[in-house]
């Protein structure tokens, strides 16, 4: 059985095994988040897997991938990115341990989740991380009326919608040629099938146990 409360070394040693290595301090961050989630997931069922193993072999491997395929990305300097669906932190938190360009904001409209992650905030230092709770649609609005950006450089999504319909969704909230992100257990469609205000661009693979997933990078275009 899997020790409860993984180590800093026990992080390091598990994302060399699937070759994503992390340095002292990203793998201080993720421990801790682990940690937490593995005690607050006891009383929530904030994951489905009960160690922080396989939490890390089958969802936090998402981020650690994530970091990289972002940063390869063609973005602004300091993007204001919007995480939608945020629920526990996955991919945010852990991808925040690794990748902190710009602004991030993890919209969760679930309150016991919202509040898991500005718990885990609150122990970890990620710059320019924030956490929104409330509706996805409302997000920019309330950022607006704070000062920040009226559109996002950056939308990630994980499972929120169909992508059909997420399309749809996001185009609003992206400023053009920004982009939208998705993590998929598929590939992404043909540039046919897309609508023609959107772009088919960058696309990666990556192995989870026996299984392939993908992220899908799709740019905004004009009206």
């Amino acid at each position: 059985m899997a020790k409860l409360n993984p180590t800093q070394n026990d992080i390091i040693d598990a994302a060399k095994k699937i070759g994503c290595p992390v340095n002292n301090e990203q793998a201080k961050s993720l421990a801790i988040y682990l940690d937490q989630l593995m005690k607050w997931n006891k009383k929530m069922n904030l994951v489905g897997p009960t160690n922080w193993r396989t939490v890390f072999n089958t969802l936090v491997v998402d981020s650690l991938y994530l970091a990289d395929f972002l940063t390869g990305l063609k973005l602004t300097d300091t993007p204001l990115s919007l995480d939608l669906g945020a629920g526990a932190g996955l991919p945010g938190i852990p991808l925040r341990a690794i990748w902190q360009t710009g602004d991030y904001w993890l919209v969760e409209v679930r309150e016991k989740r919202a509040l898991f992650m500005s718990s885990i905030l609150g122990k970890i230092d990620l710059p320019g991380t924030n956490v929104f709770r409330g509706k996805a649609e409302d997000a920019l609005t309330r950022l607006a009326e704070s000062g920040n950006h009226a559109t996002a450089d950056l939308i990630l999504s994980r499972a929120f919608m169909p992508w059909r319909k997420l399309l749809d969704f996001t185009y609003p909230m992206l400023r053009e040629n920004g982009t939208l992100v998705i993590l998929a257990n598929t590939p992404p469609p043909d540039q046919s099938e897309l609508p023609s205000t959107w772009q088919l661009a960058d696309i990666a693979s990556y192995p989870v146990g026996k299984t392939e997933r993908f992220f899908w990078s799709i740019r905004r275009a004009g009206a």
